[in-house]
């Protein structure tokens, strides 16, 4: 039984844990481009914009008006992919794709991306070798845990609204 209120409380401690570190972390919002909807409340409540450069095969460049919105709101921008298919980044990529979208993404916000995270997470040992190369700063898993990510579309694995919760 003693071990038992350990376990409870340790697990307990860790949620409060995992609250505290969410709370006083950035905002984060995946998912953005110029042809998926995405609530204004969730783009104004995010520090770090997760951009797909070339979703449904459309560079978010062709919408100069949406890139200059996007800047205006002045929050950090990473790469999200490319097109953010499902195991896009699990299979083989060519690394003159990835220089394509980071091309799109610098035409479109006028710099390179720096950052990056493979859409659903999913990601190769030989992809993550390839971005690293291309001077890409990865996130994953770690990043999605500790910090507050909102989707466009509300398409996440959790609902948007549970995210101002927890």
């Amino acid at each position: 039984m003693k071990v038992l209120k350990i376990i409870l409380l340790i697990i307990l401690s860790l949620l409060i844990l995992t609250y505290l570190i969410r709370f006083s972390t950035p905002t984060e919002i995946d998912d953005i481009h110029p042809n998926r909807l995405c609530g204004k409340e969730y783009l104004l409540k995010s520090d770090i914009f997760w951009v797909i450069p070339l979703y449904q095969n459309i560079s978010v460049a062709k919408n100069k008006t949406w890139c200059q919105e996007i800047l205006k709101l002045n929050k950090t921008i990473g790469m999200h992919g490319i097109t953010h298919e499902y195991h896009e980044f699990d299979n083989s990529i060519k690394e003159r794709e990835i220089e394509y979208a980071k091309q799109e993404f610098q035409n479109c916000f006028g710099y390179p991306p720096t950052i990056f995270k493979a859409p659903y997470l999913k990601l190769s040992k030989e992809n993550k070798q390839i971005l690293k190369k291309q001077n890409l700063t990865i996130k994953s898993y770690m990043n999605q845990n500790i910090h507050k990510v909102y989707h466009c579309q509300d398409s996440g694995r959790f609902p948007n609204w549970f995210h101002d919760i927890f």
